[in-house]
């Protein structure tokens, strides 16, 4: 395993650097943003000479160039905050309850508190470039007692408690729409043409924004606005002009000026830190080549299969796989790379590399998508083991080799994966590590269980005879059988074999003390309270269209997984002289098959066909929400692609019945 240190030299050396120039890149487009900012807060149609010149003169005034100063410190902390949130897979609620914790949480309370500091500071500058009317505090006025006094410019204080509102409403407008995500485009694009491409959607997005944000702020401020009104008055010991009309009234909010200037300014404000964080995006996921194999021990952590096969950063193994992709395509100078072999020894350490952690990556989906396969299919009470074991899975190929799993690790310890017998099944040996439940046992730790479900809980306990290592095929059969497995001793119910002489350990009949019971009556006794109160029922349920992306949420790195394997296994048809991917090929289609499964009868579970539609402007990126479809596509693709290169030659490949009528499908073109 790597050190810390040589795991983040690509955070030091590439993500800051290529953030630092995003930043500059966003600095030198502000002068413009903010010359154009102030022609259009000075519009004045009737007096075009005099609108110029004020706007010149204002230019290049002291004040001008304070406020550019500011803004620019402002732009800096903007893209500080892009590159310390930024994340490659997206963080998706399942619940109302996850959302909202999301945005009760300490981080965000930060993100949130210091974005409305910022939002006050540009609101400020904004009001300095302007005009005179909302450039101060305070303004000299004549009440009715005659002497001169000074008077709160209530014009000032809504424009700067507008840009503390527009910075708030943004940092939770982020949460809500995933504006940390840095999603990867599917077409490769110069920085100049992507940037280019997207900035007329960024304004339009800023401009609607706005629009919006200050329909609510206008709302918020005509039934509280005499509180911030008040407490500066007192605070500042300042007198209201009773010759205006209050902000608060309908009279005021129906200034046409103020409106628009209200307007402009959120949409300049948006327009500087949306622009921030596309430069960000756009330099961040340019692709970086790495090396395949060097000639120099210091760089060897650098190169393409170690970075892969590492624990690195994910921004790191997504640009990792995202130039595998790549040069499995358009180089065949890195293949011959991948296909050689090392000297002295012979060995493919390349392309074992890179095939182990890909194959690792679609087994790690394809259990993912079982085990939420089996908690939806029994509606949510069931799950394949308890809460606090160590979730494993063995499936085992056709040679009778076991495989074991982590379910919920991102990265399976096992590098081949033939045609499983069955991945519900568990080896025995998994047993001597963490106790496992039957297939039916209930989620009793879930706070709307059904009461029927916990009074048979008892009967289905690892210490009942149910969970015996010599089961009934009766029992065995009412197990859920997602998979069309090959007929071996496993799937008829016969004893599992193990691997170790002695058998698995059953837990002690102990009786719970009187302690424990007690709490557990009243622990239920709250659970059956809460599952009759509509409001936490609404708060903790999942929300299955949610639950389903969240199952997609890092598919971009399967999607490129699968894009690599396929184009090189396609490319060792004329290129691979060693025949180093003949002896995985029966691994990938095997893996390749198994995935396709899972991800059809997924497709076939309610919410989980439904194409979310495109939000017609916004900057979250929405991508995450159709990577499932991406996915699919993708899959198919690869394995058309493997088939109609190699052909009638697949049928010398060892694979089990059932794959081989399913691979026989794609060789006829009807899948």
């Amino acid at each position: 395993m790597l050190s810390a240190e040589q795991s983040c030299w690509f955070v030091r050396k590439v993500v800051c650097w290529r953030a630092a120039a995003s930043i500059a890149w966003a600095v030198l487009l502000l002068p413009p943003v903010t010359a154009l900012f102030v022609v259009l807060g000075r519009f004045s149609l009737l007096h075009p000479v005099q609108w110029i010149a004020e706007c010149l003169s204002l230019l290049t005034s002291a004040s001008a160039i304070f406020s550019f100063i500011l803004l620019c410190g402002v732009v800096v902390v903007v893209g500080f905050f892009n590159l310390e949130y930024y994340t490659v897979t997206p963080s998706i609620a399942c619940s109302k309850i996850a959302l909202l914790a999301q945005l009760l949480h300490p981080r965000q309370f930060v993100h949130s508190l210091v974005h409305c500091v910022m939002g006050v500071m540009v609101a400020w500058c904004c009001a300095i470039n302007i005009g005179p009317r909302y450039q101060n505090l305070a303004s000299p006025c004549a009440l009715a007692d005659g002497g001169p006094q000074l008077c709160l410019n209530e014009y000032h204080l809504v424009l700067v408690l507008f840009g503390a509102f527009v910075g708030y409403s943004h940092s939770l407008f982020g949460v809500v729409h995933n504006m940390n995500y840095v999603p990867f485009h599917a077409v490769q694009q110069y920085k100049y043409l992507r940037f280019k491409g997207t900035l007329p959607v960024v304004v339009k997005c800023s401009a609607i924004q706005a629009l919006y944000f200050t329909r609510n702020y206008l709302g918020v401020y005509f039934f509280l606005g005499y509180i911030p009104r008040s407490w500066i008055c007192n605070t500042l010991s300042l007198q209201l002009n009773s010759s205006l009309h209050p902000l608060d009234s309908i009279a005021g909010i129906l200034d046409l000026s103020m409106l628009y200037h209200l307007w402009i300014s959120g949409t300049f404000l948006l327009l500087t830190w949306y622009l921030t964080t596309l430069l960000f995006r756009v330099f961040v996921t340019e692709v970086y080549n790495f090396p395949v194999q060097s000639a120099f021990a210091e760089q060897a952590n650098r190169c393409l299969p170690k970075v892969l096969t590492g624990q690195q950063p994910m921004i790191m193994k997504f640009l990792a796989l995202q130039d595998l992709a790549l040069l499995s395509q358009h180089s065949p100078s890195r293949r011959v790379q991948v296909f050689s072999l090392s000297q002295p020894g012979g060995h493919p350490h390349n392309w074992n590399a890179i095939s182990s952690e890909c194959l690792s990556l679609l087994a790690d989906l394809t259990q993912r998508l079982v085990a939420h396969h089996d908690t939806v299919a029994t509606n949510g009470r069931a799950k394949l083991q308890s809460a606090g074991s160590d979730t494993k899975s063995a499936s085992t190929d056709s040679s009778g080799l076991s495989m074991t799993q982590d379910i919920g690790t991102p990265r399976p310890n096992s590098m081949f994966m033939r045609t499983p017998a069955s991945v519900f099944l568990r080896s025995s040996a998994a047993c001597h590590q963490s106790p496992l439940t039957a297939p039916f046992t209930p989620d009793l730790d879930s706070p709307f269980s059904s009461p029927a479900i916990r009074r048979l809980a008892p009967h289905l306990e690892p210490t009942s005879p149910w969970s015996d290592t010599v089961q009934s095929p009766h029992v065995m059969r009412r197990g859920p059988k997602l998979w069309s497995a090959s007929t071996d001793s496993q799937t008829n119910g016969s004893p599992c074999p193990s691997p170790a002489s002695a058998p698995c350990p059953h837990p002690a009949a102990s009786k719970p003390s009187l302690l424990t019971q007690f709490l557990h009556r009243r622990k239920e006794q709250v659970k059956h309270f809460l599952t009759k109160r509509v409001l936490v029922m609404y708060l903790f349920n999942k929300l299955p269209e949610a639950s389903s992306q969240a199952l997609f949420a890092d598919s971009q790195s399967h999607i490129w997984a699968l894009e690599g394997l396929s184009h090189l296994v396609a490319a060792s048809f004329s290129e691979d002289k060693f025949g180093v991917v003949q002896t995985t090929l029966p691994s990938i289609l095997g893996s390749m098959l198994l995935l396709q499964e899972a991800v059809d009868r997924h497709f076939k579970l309610p919410h989980a066909s439904s194409k979310p539609l495109r939000p017609a402007c916004g900057m979250g990126d929405c991508t995450h929400k159709t990577l499932r479809f991406a996915l699919r596509a993708t899959l198919k693709t690869a394995i058309y692609r493997i088939t109609t290169t190699f052909g009638e030659h697949l049928n010398a490949v060892k694979m089990s019945a059932e794959h081989r009528k399913r691979l026989q499908q794609f060789l006829e073109y009807k899948e």
